[in-house]
């Protein structure tokens, strides 16, 4: 059972984070959540004038603007409000990566939702940037809502759901959650498997085949039904039998141009992926199949990382 008791939710009040909000608060009223609303300041440093040595020293935020910044977030976090969903809000100063990791950790948060700048500008962005760090580095659930999502809190937030598979660890139990949401949003969930071109022109391939007397396109063909049978169990064992709005689709290609092309072709609101663990944390996220899904989905997509 898939419980999302914390959410939070970074906000920098502009609209690609009010979107990113209006998700967070949908995902807090279905699983009754707690719903943080996070601000990250920073205080620009100054030089003193005259001569000498040049000494940066930080800027204070007094304490009145202190509580205005905390009123305008308040009220940024009222103006998306879902009926029956606690909300708390909180701010913190500092580098804002380091200031979301923390908040998430002091929190124990079980998902953090946060807003991109979508297709146009976010597959560009320096790795640097605040989003793409926080993809690397946090241990929760993460949702990236891209800048020009249309979802919005009074309609139906999900209506397709996409969850690829490797049948790894990771890939199962983010399957666990996309039927979680699938259920909660009584939505179409597409559970999708893809078969690489390169199994075609494995030597493995043709070294068994050889070995037992088939070609390589009966090899093939043979662990193309594997995978399907594989795939169907997949979905079967995280509750297709029991919800009938579970499709499985197995498709040929590179993995991550084949989940954004049924992404598109499906119109899919949300897409859910499982992602493996690395040594290096800075490795962790960039070069791999989510990093092309991430920077270039229309829609929403939610990474949940293991180990």
């Amino acid at each position: 059972m898939i419980e999302i008791r914390r959410v939070l939710c970074p906000i920098d009040f502009s609209d690609h984070s009010k979107r990113a909000l209006d998700h967070a608060m949908a995902i807090a009223a279905w699983y009754e959540s707690t719903l943080t609303v996070l601000h990250v300041f920073s205080a620009t440093p100054v030089a003193p004038f005259g001569p000498g040595p040049v000494m940066l020293e930080p800027v204070v935020l007094p304490l009145l603007d202190r509580d205005r910044l905390l009123a305008d977030t308040k009220a940024f976090a009222a103006a998306e409000h879902v009926s029956g969903v606690r909300v708390d809000t909180v701010l913190r100063e500092g580098n804002a990566t380091i200031e979301i990791l923390g908040q998430a950790s002091v929190m124990a948060a079980d998902l953090l939702v946060l807003g991109t700048h979508g297709r146009s500008g976010f597959e560009r962005l320096l790795l640097g940037s605040v989003a793409e760090r926080v993809l690397r580095k946090a241990s929760c659930p993460v949702l990236t809502v891209p800048k020009g999502d249309a979802g919005a809190v009074n309609e139906a937030l999900y209506r397709t759901i996409l969850c690829p598979v490797d049948f790894s660890e990771s890939s199962m139990r983010a399957l666990q959650y996309a039927l979680s949401l699938t259920q909660e949003a009584d939505a179409q969930l597409i559970v999708m498997h893809v078969v690489a071109h390169e199994l075609e022109r494995s030597s493995d391939a043709a070294v068994i085949a050889y070995d037992d007397g088939m070609t390589v396109g009966n090899f093939v063909k043979e662990r193309e039904e594997e995978l399907r049978t594989h795939l169907l169990k997949a979905s079967a064992g995280a509750g297709g039998n029991e919800y009938s709005r579970v499709e499985s689709l197995l498709t040929h290609g590179k993995p991550w141009r084949e989940i954004l092309r049924v992404a598109g072709e499906r119109q899919t609101d949300l897409i859910v992926m499982g992602v493996q663990g690395r040594g290096a944390s800075d490795l962790l996220f960039f070069g791999s199949t989510t990093q092309h899904v991430v920077r270039e989905a229309s829609c929403p997509v939610l990474t949940l990382r293991h180990g």
